[in-house]
């Protein structure tokens, strides 16, 4: 076996990815500190098409050299917005008919495992911040929470490491013709 050539790969151009059907999905990441995991997710976004992400409250927004050096142009084709407030997000793409699921561990959380999307509804997934998680206010304003199982001693994952389970787990129970 051998390893394929980046010319190989049949990956889409720029203009290509931007006219491209997406996945109904838009990330919120609210209040991330990080500026390589801010990358990662745009990569993430990137692989999975996502159709776009929210940058809210603390979280940088690109141009960032930081950023640039893990989304490797990402940010240049994954359709982005900032806002300030994550609250205002979610209770907005609500209105617009959005299912909206904080990523978090909470009361009565789905695991991702029996988490199925329902036909035909956009969703918005909300990963938080690297210490505090995703804000109380805005796991109460969620229409639920998904928990990604984990068994061994550690209380969490780094939110891009979360961001890219959950977006595959998502783009393979969606089965998306692209």
């Amino acid at each position: 076996m051998r390893k394929l050539k980046n010319e190989e790969l049949d990956r889409k151009s720029v203009a290509e990815f931007k006219a491209a059907k997406k996945i109904p999905l838009c990330l919120i990441l609210d209040n991330i500190r990080s500026l390589n995991n801010i990358g990662s997710v745009f990569r993430s976004a990137d692989a999975f098409m996502v159709e776009k992400i929210y940058l809210c409250g603390i979280t940088a927004k690109p141009p960032h050299r930081d950023i640039h050096k893990t989304a490797l142009g990402a940010t240049e084709n994954v359709t982005w917005e900032y806002a300030e407030n994550t609250l205002e997000v979610v209770q907005k793409l609500q209105n617009e008919g959005v299912s909206v699921w904080a990523i978090e561990q909470t009361e009565l959380a789905t695991p991702l495992n029996e988490f199925y999307p329902k036909e035909n509804i956009p969703h918005a997934f909300v990963f938080g911040n690297e210490v505090r998680g995703v804000d109380q206010k805005v796991v109460n304003a969620c229409n639920q929470a998904l928990e990604i199982p984990q068994f061994g001693t550690k209380h969490s994952l780094n939110i891009s490491v979360s961001a890219g389970i959950v977006l595959w787990d998502f783009f393979s129970k969606v089965k998306p013709e692209l």
